[in-house]
This record gives structure tokens, sequence and C-alpha cells, in this order.
């Protein structure tokens, strides 16, 4: 194993905050703000920093099974896998592992869980218990297996506790509400123009919502819309998966109406957004666009309630086809 060179925690008064500058395990530059001048001593910037560099520096030579679980998670785990991730990945994984795994494993040396599946399987047991989703307990399983599967690549441990994990039985299912398909006809019914298209991608086309806002003209012109992008959180960024890239089948009744919309747009060059935001340059916020105009409609005609969770996303889900659509 290559050594590496330790690291000595120095920090620098900047602008009145001491501040420090150092290389992750992963060689990226990361720099952190340890506190006021006036209100901590240099001695105590020092010490934080030092516990900051702790799970860097104890990689110089051989892993050790000491290293605790939260330095290992945040110094190894998370940064090798923020290059895989996309963004909406990388967030919601964090808030998760953060939320329920540093919480409660923080200070825990990788080597006490040698013998710990059954500790590992009690987790999982409790929060099931407590009544978290089988989603969110189906992702824990899955972060416990990775995380433990890269301290033993990594040498830390010399076997995965994690490895066979399971999904307790009383973990809660929640029921997946579907429209009818009166329920579709209906909202179709009350919906405006733009409206009524976003519906139609997200019904007839099988889009998610970043990929319905992340169309412009070109790629919504022909029979089918060539997904190749979509938007997240005002950011245009790839589709989630490789097979994400696709030809949407787009029907007759449905180009009708993007046809339409397009005739009503300021912008009819071929890069212009199809849901244009209110300035044009950028594309319409998928929550704004289901707060402002979807919910005040679906509400009075009473489907805001009981369909608000199956359409909330945009993604609107019905066993249908174009033809029983009214045009």
């Amino acid at each position: 194993m290559r050594r590496r060179r330790y690291r000595k925690p120095k920090v620098k008064n900047v602008k009145g905050y001491w501040i420090a500058q150092y290389r992750d395990l992963g060689g990226t530059k990361r720099k952190k703000s340890l506190g006021p001048v006036k209100t901590t001593r240099k001695s105590d910037a020092e010490a934080r920093l030092a516990t900051i560099l702790e799970p860097i520096n104890s990689r110089r030579d051989e892993p050790s099974p000491d290293m605790k679980f939260g330095p290992f998670v945040r110094q190894i785990y998370l940064p090798f896998y923020r290059r895989k991730w996309k963004k909406s990945t990388t967030e919601t994984n964090e808030d998760r592992v953060g939320r329920h795994l540093l919480a409660e494993f923080e200070e825990r040396p990788l080597g006490s869980f040698s013998r710990g599946r059954d500790e590992l399987q009690d987790l999982l047991d409790r929060k099931a218990k407590a009544g978290l989703g089988f989603s969110t307990i189906a992702h824990l399983r899955w972060d416990l297996r990775q995380i433990f599967r890269m301290a033993v690549t990594e040498q830390y441990l010399d076997r995965n506790p994690a490895e066979l994990l399971f999904i307790p039985r009383e973990a809660r299912r929640g029921e997946t509400r579907r429209m009818t398909l009166e329920e579709v006809r209906q909202m179709l019914s009350v919906l405006g123009l733009r409206e009524r298209v976003i519906a139609g991608l997200g019904v007839l086309a099988g889009m998610r919502p970043g990929e319905i806002f992340a169309l412009t003209r070109s790629r919504a012109q022909s029979e089918f819309a060539n997904i190749q992008q979509r938007v997240y959180r005002g950011e245009i960024d790839t589709p989630k998966t490789f097979k994400s890239r696709r030809l949407a089948a787009l029907g007759v009744g449905l180009l009708d109406w993007i046809r339409q919309w397009m005739e009503m747009l300021p912008d009819s060059g071929p890069d212009g957004w199809l849901f244009p935001s209110e300035r044009g340059t950028t594309p319409v916020a998928k929550d704004n666009c289901w707060r402002r105009h979807f919910l005040p409609q679906l509400k009075a005609v009473g489907l805001g309630g009981s369909t608000s969770k199956c359409c909330g996303g945009l993604i609107l889900r019905c066993w249908t086809t174009l033809e029983l659509i009214p045009k």
C-alpha cells in the first residue's frame, strides 16, 4: 500500500477566522472554517482540525479496524461514491445515511462490527417497528451492505457483517394510488392547455417530471419525445440512468396538444424550452407549476386530496391509452 504523507494540523487567520486547508483521501482540496479568532484559541482550532485529519492520517500505513464508522463513511465511502452518483442521488443518500446510520454508529470502530450481523439486523427491525417505510429500510440495507463491502475491500475488515441482512416483515408498504380512467378524464377536462400537455407526457408517454420540463421544441416536434436530458432543481443534467435516454412515443391526441401549445410560445427556435419560465431562459419549476396551476384546478373537482400523492410529483399513472382520452 502506498504510504501517505502525514498531514499536520495547520490553521491560518483569514479575515478574522481560523481557516484550514487540506486534501481529503480522494485528493480533493478542502477548506474548513474552525471558528472566529476573537472567540476561538488557535490551539482549539488546531485540535478541531486534528480531529478532521485523524481518519486521513490513520491511513498512512496499514488500515486498522480501529477506524471509526463515522470518519470512514465521511472521509472514504462518501467521497468515493459522490464521483458516481448524480446530485439528486447524492443528496438523498447522504441524508438517509446521516439520519439513520451515522446517528447510530458515529463513534463505533469498524472492528466492533466484525460479528455484528444480528446487531445490524436489529437496527432494521427497530426501524420497521417504528413505522419507517419499506423503501427506506430497503435502501438502508443497501447502504450497510455497500459501506461494509468497501470496508472489506479496503482491508479494514475481513468479512462483511451486512451481507445477509434482509428487510423485516414488519416493514410498512405504502399502497400505490393509481388514478382511474374517469379521474384522468376529469383531470384533463379542467386543466389548461399547458398543464394538459404536461399531464399527457406523464400519463401517456411515461416521462419523469425532470424529463418533461427539460424538453426543448426540437425534442418534441416529431412522433416521439427525444429524451436526452433532465432538469433537477434548476440544473440541466443527463437522464437518471443510461437506459433513460430514449424515444417516448407521442400519440395523435397528445401531438395535437403539443402543436397547439408550441404555436403560443414566444421562442420559436429549436432550442427554446417547451415549458419556459416567465423569464423564458429557463424551464418552469416543477413545484411551482404543480402548486399554482395543477393543485387549484384539481381541488376544485375533488381530486386534489385523493390524488395529490400519486400526481403531486407530476408523474401521473393510470392504466389507459390515448384512444380513451377525450380530444
